[in-house]
């Protein structure tokens, strides 16, 4: 299912890609700043960036995945050795995620990544922390991962791309 919107991603970030055209009233210093190419390469940065942060993420919340799943289900028995897993699967994402480093090429971009980043990280330890209650309760931190999404998306739309759903792909 992350194939597909994987490969859904790559295929709109393609056709956003093709639908880029430079202004011809650039002087000859802005034309190299503005080129084509130019802007195609921070594009493809940050679709890079995007799908590196997800694989980042897989690569550490598999148990934290299978409990949301779990919980989800009527009637499901989560046992302790599982919320301790999902609890320790959050808090190894918050560790990759304090190493995730924005390329150089989305300077422009930035703010609003380090705001994502941020968010996403605060969500985790969230998750974490609140795995450890003997009730849990994880809709604050999905409503911070989700103002997370809010940034990415605003990131994404500054280089013309959809806002990408980071969601779809770690869960």
């Amino acid at each position: 299912m992350k194939r597909i919107h994987l490969l859904v991603a790559a295929l709109l970030v393609t056709l956003g890609l093709s639908a880029c055209s430079s202004k011809s009233d650039q002087t000859e210093a802005n034309a190299k700043a503005d080129s084509p190419s130019s802007k195609t390469a921070v594009k493809s940065e940050m679709v890079n960036f995007y799908t590196e942060l997800g694989n980042t993420i897989n690569a550490k919340d598999t148990d934290l995945n299978t409990y949301e799943k779990d919980i989800a289900k009527a009637g499901a028995k989560i046992t302790p050795d599982e919320k301790l897993k999902a609890s320790e699967s959050a808090a190894s994402v918050v560790a990759v995620l304090k190493a995730v480093q924005i390329p150089a090429a989305l300077k422009d971009q930035k703010g609003d990544l380090e705001s994502a980043l941020k968010d996403y990280e605060a969500s985790y330890q969230m998750k974490a922390d609140e795995l450890k209650k003997a009730n849990p309760s994880l809709k604050a931190a999905n409503a911070l991962f989700a103002k997370g999404e809010e940034e990415l998306g605003k990131a994404h739309k500054s280089l013309n791309l959809l806002a990408p759903s980071l969601d779809k792909q770690v869960n």
